[in-house]
């Protein structure tokens, strides 16, 4: 059984909090996306917040979604049928209780929404519903056509920079959580402007995103580098479900171009998939057709490239209403049209990306991980809603849901407490025995982590290449991890050879397919693996008193500890 991966270090870089300068919040929240912006608002004004973002506010994964926020809004529709269709799209690993809360929670959070500003497209006065794959009942909610992300974020973004408790730091990336005594303390952070600060806090809210960019083909965009796993897991927390990452069945292929998402939506309106012969062939892999589960067409799409021997697959949207298809979907049309193709009329080359990361930082219902004084929400975290595969939509959905909870559970504690004085703990990190600055191209080695990742650790995976995988990033891990670097391009390396190595363990250890996990070696599912793989860093030496904290504990989920 592999173990996981083991650091050289406890931080990426040395610091001694003498020499810096120190900011001090009630709560600090680490990322700018949906659910990092819900935790913020929902922090009550005696509370200080502040936000820092890897990027400019606007640039994160949820400002480029485009479908939008499933919710049962219509009288047809009903609480229990969202709830089976999660479940059936998770495929035996979702928590029914979780589920259960996110669902009924969805008419409160788009509604808040709606109050905040944000317009949704609407049909006669009604907030307009579409279809998307896996879902019984027309509930997705959507704007401006197919930038839904866009238009929540502006609302959102808005509403946080209005409130005088909130300070958002911008270009701000965060090195690390800081942890004393077993808790997380806030954060060592780097800004362009002001270099490295520690920041200190009563409670810190982890809200970074996903991990899409360690894979060559992906919807994410570049911020997307799986910062906040690696954070979490070399401050001490609980990682889930890493062998689960959800390729996108449609992503715009044209040699040349960057990646771009084509949403779950246009085949919730009708749109087919073709092979190169022009035939529809996804009857011929599920009943749902087009409909199916993201991970059931995306492997029915790989299979079909294979026997066509053809690098892509197509859309087409020939047969629905050329106008209705502009108006619909004006973003993917006006992308298209870039390429001289008109979505109305010709074939649109596709073919899957990695797009959403399930498995994560391991969360209760209330957002709390397994680090005392870290809170986390939305795609770095396992919350038990996606189970081995999300729905479609119920991602934005997801970070509103437990960004407010998280928000709400921290407000109860903090309050409760009364007046506190934060302190500086005694932390002095020093470079680890051995650690080098020597020069390394890390344009090369992100770009031979991704291309690798994507050919052994994708939609299909095996033994073979899963193991070969482990040695060749164990290898890069051996003298990059080593590395001290000062600036964000070699930290976020750091950060994705780190997730990367976890995902490879855990895919190695899940000895089955479920989900967006397909082992051709193991091609069935095996009811015996319905559990989680769970992984925690081992205990550095530093660390020995803290030996018990650290333990890895097994619980009622049976899960199989890395």
């Amino acid at each position: 059984m592999l173990q996981p991966l083991a650091l050289p270090r406890r931080y990426l870089t040395a610091f001694d909090p003498q020499d810096l300068p120190h900011h001090f919040t009630d709560v600090l929240v680490i990322g700018g996306g949906v659910a990092g912006l819900r935790a913020a608002l929902g922090v009550p004004g005696p509370l200080r917040v502040l936000v820092v973002t890897k990027d400019e506010v606007k640039e994160s994964n949820s400002a480029y979604a485009q479908g939008g926020i499933a919710g049962v809004l219509d009288p047809g529709d009903h609480f229990e049928d969202h709830v089976a269709d999660t479940i059936a799209a998770g495929k035996g690993l979702c928590d029914p209780d979780v589920v259960e809360l996110v669902v009924r929670e969805a008419p409160r959070r788009i509604g808040e929404l709606i109050e905040w500003g944000t317009i949704f497209d609407q049909v006669n006065g009604q907030v307009a519903l579409t279809r998307e794959g896996g879902h019984s009942h027309p509930r997705i909610v959507h704007a401006l056509g197919d930038a839904t992300g866009r238009e929540l974020m502006r609302a959102v973004i808005e509403k946080a920079r209005a409130r005088p408790n909130v300070r958002i730091w911008q270009n701000s990336f965060t090195i690390d959580l800081l942890t004393h005594e077993g808790r997380c303390r806030g954060a060592l952070v780097w800004d362009k402007h002001r270099g490295p600060s520690l920041i200190w806090a009563r409670a810190t809210v982890l809200a970074t995103g996903g991990a899409g960019m360690l894979f060559r083909e992906t919807t994410n965009p570049p911020i997307a580098t799986a910062d906040g796993h690696a954070v979490a897991y070399r401050a001490g927390a609980e990682l889930r479900d890493m062998e689960f990452m959800q390729f996108h069945p449609t992503v715009l292929y044209i040699a040349g171009s960057s990646r771009h998402l084509i949403t779950e939506a246009i085949r919730g309106e009708g749109a087919y998939l073709r092979d190169r012969n022009g035939h529809r062939f996804m009857p011929d892999y599920h009943p749902a057709a087009e409909l199916a589960p993201r991970d059931d067409v995306s492997r029915a799409i790989v299979a079909q490239m294979a026997r066509t021997q053809h690098p892509n697959v197509y859309l087409d949207l020939s047969h629905l209403e050329p106008a209705f298809i502009n108006e619909r979907f004006p973003g993917i049309a006006a992308l298209c049209k870039g390429f001289d193709l008109d979505v109305t009329r010709d074939l649109i080359p596709v073919r899957p990306g990695a797009h959403y990361m399930v498995g994560g930082v391991t969360i209760d219902d209330d957002g709390r991980t397994s680090l005392p004084g870290l809170w986390a929400a939305g795609e770095v975290t396992s919350s038990g809603l996606h189970g081995a595969n999300r729905l479609a939509s119920n991602s934005l959905l997801e970070g509103l849901v437990h960004g407010a909870r998280a928000a709400e559970d921290i407000a109860r504690l903090l309050l409760d407490s009364g007046p506190h004085r934060l302190e500086v703990p005694p932390i002095v990190s020093e470079p680890s025995p051995g650690a080098n600055r020597a020069p390394l191209d890390l344009v090369d080695i992100r770009e031979s982590l991704r291309a690798l990742m994507w050919r052994s650790v994708g939609i299909t995976r095996d033994a073979r290449g899963l193991s070969e995988a482990a040695d060749q990033v164990d290898f890069w891990c051996r003298y990059a991890l080593n590395h001290v670097f000062d600036g964000p391009s070699g930290w976020t390396s750091q950060n994705m050879l780190t997730v990367a190595r976890l995902m490879i363990a855990a895919a190695l250890e899940r000895e089955e397919s479920r989900g967006v996990h397909t082992r051709r070696d193991f091609p069935q599912t095996d009811p015996a693996w319905a559990r989680h793989i769970t992984l925690r860093r081992p205990p550095l030496q530093s660390e020995v008193p803290e030996a018990e904290t650290m333990a890895l504990k097994s619980n009622s989920t049976r899960n199989r500890i890395l």
